[in-house]
């Protein structure tokens, strides 16, 4: 910067005065623009996932910890020029040992962020102890809607389906499209009872009926007894609140006993691709299901599904996918606001849009993530083309419609 020349002393020291006062506003500037990685803790972004490993069909699990190192691959493996690590783990479906797994990570190994969390019990536990420990729970498995409820907390932010959207959304399209008659088959743990709650709730709203709900233990194999009430019921639609092989066998068992072949509809209420894969589109074909991303929407769901391929050699499930873009907005926050402490990150996450797979969403003060949600038919056999060729997209449900309203649900950030 060339100064001003002149023989007075005082001029000549106010220039000096007034040129070092712009370097150091410019200097200032700058760094606000492009955060240097001082507020990355510990010296790296660290995010662990945690999953169900032993499904069987990959709900979550494995397949999430690629949808995660896919995100950091985004950011070429580091933010602020710190490095991304991607750590994980097996909850084996226990919510004890999921927190075990999640305070030795906060404690001793330095994580900042974790994610998956599939199974609601282990969804609730571990982002309680996030709370506690004032690290970021990205929650991309469990669907319980009391995560932005009464357990809802600024480190939390909600990436499934939710137990209200799942009914919700659902119930009023399939009230209009099938029959107001429900009955409910659904295991009988913390998800269960908390979608039987808010479907039935929207069953009534619809002004429809419920004529029953029948419980069964988590890893049930015979659904006859089950099966055989929602069938005497005369119920037009059949609501499975369950997940995983529970779903797998009950839907295989109602072509058993001949529950469509009746007249009565399926729903799988959290049903992932990969159950569909496994049961097949002959006994899968004619149920209903409800989910934010398919692989084949669209050309950016195909995008994250073709890479996703590459690696697992089967296409993502919704969790994976909500996984990926979870991990992905998380760093985009860590990145804008030059933190990964847990609330400045979190609440830098609530301020920026979130790029869906190239559809809007956004994040609001309870911690929920709002998109809309689709509603899918699984295809009789002759109408799949390709592999994976399982959905037909029968209707979009709004964001604004399809999950509970801000405010209502007991989450005391929006008071």
């Amino acid at each position: 910067m060339e100064l001003l020349q002149t023989a007075d002393p005082h001029r000549r020291h106010m220039a000096c005065t007034l040129a070092a006062f712009a370097a150091l506003m410019l200097s200032t500037s700058l760094a606000d623009a492009a955060p240097d990685g001082s507020g990355i803790s510990d010296g790296a972004v660290r995010i662990a996932v945690l999953g169900d490993y032993g499904s069987g069909r990959d709900l979550g699990g494995p397949g999430s910890v690629t949808a995660a190192k896919l995100a950091a691959e985004d950011f070429h493996n580091q933010v602020l020029g710190k490095p991304i690590e991607i750590l994980s783990a097996d909850h084996q479906n226990k919510p004890d040992i999921a927190v075990g797994i999640a305070r030795q990570w906060f404690d001793i190994d330095h994580v900042d962020a974790v994610t998956d969390l599939a199974v609601s019990s282990v969804g609730l536990a571990v982002a309680g102890l996030a709370t506690q420990s004032n690290r970021t729970a990205l929650v991309s498995g469990a669907a319980t809607s009391d995560l932005t409820g009464d357990k809802c907390s600024p480190v939390i932010t909600h990436w499934a389906d939710d137990t209200y959207a799942l009914s919700a959304g659902l119930v009023g399209e399939l009230s209009q499209r099938v029959g107001k008659q429900w009955f409910f088959v659904a295991v009988d743990y913390s998800f269960g009872t908390a979608m039987v709650k808010d479907a039935s709730r929207a069953v009534t709203d619809a002004g429809g009926k419920v004529l029953g709900v029948v419980r069964y233990p988590f890893n049930t194999t015979d659904f006859s007894s089950f099966l055989l009430a929602a069938q005497s019921s005369g119920a037009k639609v059949v609501a499975l609140a369950g997940t995983g092989a529970d779903t797998v066998n009950a839907v295989k068992q109602t072509h058993e006993f001949g529950l469509q072949q009746g007249g009565q509809t399926i729903v799988g209420m959290l049903t992932f691709i990969s159950d569909v894969h496994s049961i097949g589109l002959r006994d899968a074909q004619g149920m209903y299901i409800a989910a934010q991303y398919y692989w084949d929407d669209d050309e950016a769901s195909r995008a994250f599904a073709k890479r996703f391929f590459a690696v697992e050699k089967r296409e993502p499930t919704k969790l994976q996918a909500a996984t990926y873009a979870a991990v992905r907005h998380y760093l985009k926050a860590v990145e804008a606001g030059g933190s990964d402490e847990a609330k400045a990150v979190n609440a830098e996450m609530r301020k920026l849009p979130v790029d869906f797979f190239g559809r809007p969403a956004h994040i609001r003060n309870d911690g929920r993530v709002v998109y809309d949600l689709s509603l899918y038919r699984v295809k009789k056999p002759d109408e799949s083309k390709y592999p994976w060729d399982y959905y037909q997209k029968i209707s979009v449900i709004p964001g604004d419609k399809a999950f509970r309203p801000e405010g209502t649900g007991g989450c005391k950030l929006t008071n």
